[in-house]
């Protein structure tokens, strides 16, 4: 009997259960274990020994490499089994023995967006919340409750925070320690973390140099300097830069920042000091 090349591919040594809801074209490879609450996008590909466990929603044409376990019960102790999920988006990778664990409260989520590459041994804790285009190198351990923006690029063998918040475009050197807000547009490196200025290549790729004439770009780099490199304290430039009429990007540089410095929030990270 010929098979349709819609009919999802199931190697005979992994574990499916029949309850699980497989789209078109997906392929399970061999050791796969597959939950009775997991959903898998069309032409998503599960590798050798791949867990899927509790509710987990996968989208299109993800990768899923071997050795990767996803939406496990949280690390968590005040978890008392709800049955909460893990949301994945479209297009991700996720390369060998990533863990991705589901949130702790009822009605509550893991989640990943689109076009997310997360490089071997990555660890997402429960409640993480993770935007599109996102890369993170090898074996970095984010705790409960981070948030991560689009496009951000975090060097491998570090840890986050539980609750850190990390900005769009930012870039995290490798081994940094991560405690504080990283805001967006921002290159952060050392142990623990300082800012060490814009992420300019990661801003120049990003086609902000090219939006009302280059006009959005230069704002950004007034506004970054009124932050952080004038005598004026933090809360009295955000008051300043509020008084123009601001782009986007530099818009959502003052709004992430003044969510960092909120209460019960972990503030953001200081920037290197020359002194």
């Amino acid at each position: 009997m010929t098979v349709e090349r819609s009919t999802p591919q199931i190697h005979p040594q992994a574990v499916v259960d029949p309850k699980a809801e497989l789209g078109t074209g997906v392929v399970i490879s061999s050791g796969a274990v597959i939950g009775p609450q997991v959903v898998i996008g069309d032409r998503t590909w599960i590798g050798p020994n791949v867990v899927l466990d509790g509710r987990v929603t996968l989208g299109k044409d993800n990768r899923v490499f071997p050795g990767a376990c996803l939406g496990q019960e949280p690390q968590d102790l005040k978890y008392r089994g709800a049955n909460t999920e893990v949301v994945i988006g479209d297009g991700n990778t996720l390369r060998e023995f990533v863990t991705i664990n589901r949130a702790t409260e009822e009605g509550e989520q893991t989640r990943l967006g689109d076009r997310n590459l997360l490089m071997a041994y990555c660890h997402l804790g429960h409640n993480c919340l993770l935007g599109n285009g996102i890369v993170m190198s090898n074996a970095i351990q984010a705790a409960g409750h981070v948030v991560i923006e689009d496009r951000a690029v975090i060097g491998g063998c570090l840890g986050i925070h539980q609750f850190v918040h990390i900005g769009g475009l930012a870039m995290v050197g490798g081994m940094t320690r991560v405690i504080r807000d990283i805001p967006p547009y921002a290159m952060v490196e050392g142990h623990p973390g300082r800012l060490r200025g814009l992420n300019r290549v990661g801003l120049q790729r990003s086609g902000l140099a090219d939006r009302h004439e280059g006009r959005e770009l230069k704002q950004l780099k007034d506004i970054w300097n009124l932050l952080y490199r004038s005598d004026i304290v933090m809360a009295e430039a955000l008051v300043q830069a509020r008084s123009l009429e601001l782009f986007p990007a530099a818009d959502h540089l003052c709004s992430f920042l003044e969510a960092s410095t909120a209460p019960g929030r972990r503030g953001p990270t200081p920037v290197l000091s020359h002194r």
